[in-house]
């Protein structure tokens, strides 16, 4: 819990957690549903999850860091995803994901720009192999792309 003795939580995922935490495979469950209220899992968030559940501390900082699927940084408030999926990595996905890291400064291993606006993730298939090489901003696709068309759809989301 917060410092101040407070939960980090919402009163629905508080019930939630009360619900799951005798239950088989809950832990999975309960960090789905951290992550799904809070964008990702913070260090503060996975230490009330053990502490609320009796689960050890290691368990579930190691399940958290285990599967891919777990951010342990915030994300940007636009979420950048570049294909790199067989059929994207062969029609340039590297490329547009090396080029859309240099767009927005972020260092290496730097997934999240440092004014916030911006996350910059590799996934393994967004669903629109036929449009190769694709990238999603907060969900909306983009197909058939050269790197000179990334700036610009960067500036669409600009504050």
């Amino acid at each position: 819990m917060a410092q101040s003795g407070k939960s980090v939580f919402s009163a629905d995922l508080l019930a939630f957690i009360e619900e799951w935490k005798e239950k088989p495979g809950n832990l999975i469950m309960i960090l789905h549903r951290v992550q799904e209220e809070q964008g990702y899992i913070s260090n503060e968030a996975a230490m009330e999850v053990a502490e609320r559940t009796g689960i050890p501390a290691a368990r579930v900082f190691g399940v958290v860091s285990f599967y891919h699927f777990f951010k342990t940084e915030k994300p940007g408030k636009n979420q950048i995803s570049v294909c790199l999926g067989t059929a994207c990595y062969l029609k340039g996905g590297q490329d547009l994901y090396d080029e859309l890291a240099n767009i927005l400064g972020l260092k290496k291993g730097q997934s999240t720009t440092d004014d916030g606006e911006f996350s910059l993730e590799g996934v393994r298939c967004i669903g629109c192999c036929g449009l190769a090489p694709v990238i999603s901003v907060n969900g909306e696709v983009y197909g058939n792309l050269v790197k000179s068309q990334l700036a610009g759809i960067v500036d669409k989301y600009r504050k």
